[in-house]
């Protein structure tokens, strides 16, 4: 049996508890309840370390971008970046995506983001998808009549399934694309998440759609 040093765990806790210290100190981040509500123009649903919308924000300062996720140790990491590039536009709250309705105002976003999220493969758990239809009429409450749903994701079999269900809820597919590095999509949908570039580094192929409710 090979040796494990304990104090490693020690140092790994110490180092998620300095994490979520920047992540609390940070005027750009923010747990659910302290939200206040204010004009947000795109949501990431799942944002992980948000350099996605870090990018964007970066590239558009004359909108608010919002990044959401649960765990509030990755979003700090994007919340430094744009401390650091002196954004202003650009804000992460620590929340669950059933909680969005909670944090923004009803026909308020313009696109919506769902970019790789959990697929929870076992049958059982379909309702936990951020494309099962439960979230798809959280989505279509908060977009305004222009607004659009924007997916991007590496497993096949959980991309189809989405599709499945937007054709089901009625949505319109306006732009799809199995292979979205290798098509002649926008570039901005090319910009890569932290997951993506190691997906992509991988060699796996990004699948994407963007899909209007109206």
């Amino acid at each position: 049996m090979s040796f494990v040093d304990p104090n490693q765990f020690i140092i790994t806790r110490k180092r998620k508890k300095y994490k979520f210290a920047l992540f609390h100190n940070s005027p750009l981040c923010f747990e659910f309840d302290e939200w206040i509500e204010r004009e947000v123009d795109c949501l990431e649903i799942g944002a992980g370390t948000g350099l996605f919308r870090v990018e964007l924000a970066t590239r558009h300062p004359e909108k608010t971008f919002l990044a959401i996720d649960v765990k509030g140790d990755r979003l700090q990491k994007g919340a430094k970046i744009a401390e650091e590039k002196g954004l202003e536009n650009v804000f992460f709250v620590r929340a669950r995506a059933d909680q969005i309705d909670q944090l923004l105002r009803p026909n308020s976003l313009g696109p919506i983001w769902v970019t790789f999220s959990d697929p929870f493969p076992r049958k059982h758990s379909a309702g936990r998808r951020l494309t099962h239809p439960n979230f798809l009429k959280k989505y279509s409450s908060l977009l305004k009549s222009d607004g659009s749903l924007l997916i991007k994701h590496d497993d096949h079999d959980f991309f189809c399934w989405s599709l499945e269900q937007l054709v089901a809820e009625k949505w319109q597919i306006k732009e799809l694309s199995f292979d979205l590095h290798e098509s002649a999509l926008s570039d901005e949908y090319k910009i890569m998440t932290t997951y993506e570039q190691r997906w992509f580094g991988e060699g796996k192929t990004i699948n994407f759609v963007k899909t209007t409710y109206r």
